[in-house]
């Protein structure tokens, strides 16, 4: 099954790679991957930001490829970052990480995460 995205020519483009919209064929098998952080397998949450955009990320691909879906089967991604100049850097990693495929997605700077030490937490919902 296809994901078809939509970005009616009508209003502005997608400030990045994104789409602001993604629809799935019906009969298509969901699934809502909860919010992922960037901690390592051992339970390790690193201070740098990037290694924890970079980990959160690995950790919803692996939930991912766990239920036999790809980049190109997500609808919709959610990421949750804790300052503001952590944008450019969410951005990036979700522009290799996606390689093309552009999603509906929706970034928010939110006060604080589950834990002090989180500073990004991204959800996701695919098809298939």
């Amino acid at each position: 099954m296809t994901i078809k995205l939509h970005n009616p020519t009508d209003i502005a483009p997608p400030f990045s790679c994104y789409s602001h919209g993604a629809s799935a064929p019906a009969g298509a098998r969901w699934l809502h991957i909860s919010g992922q952080v960037g901690v390592t397998p051992g339970g390790v949450v690193p201070s740098d930001p990037q290694d924890q955009i970079k980990l959160a990320w690995d950790n919803l691909l692996a939930v991912l490829a766990d239920a036999g879906m790809e980049v190109t089967d997500l609808v919709k991604v959610d990421g949750f970052i804790t300052r503001p100049d952590l944008v450019p850097l969410y951005r990036k990693e979700r522009e290799r990480r996606f390689a093309g495929h552009a999603a509906a997605t929706t970034m928010v700077i939110v006060a604080g995460l589950a834990e002090d030490n989180l500073l990004v937490e991204i959800q996701a919902v695919a098809a298939r």
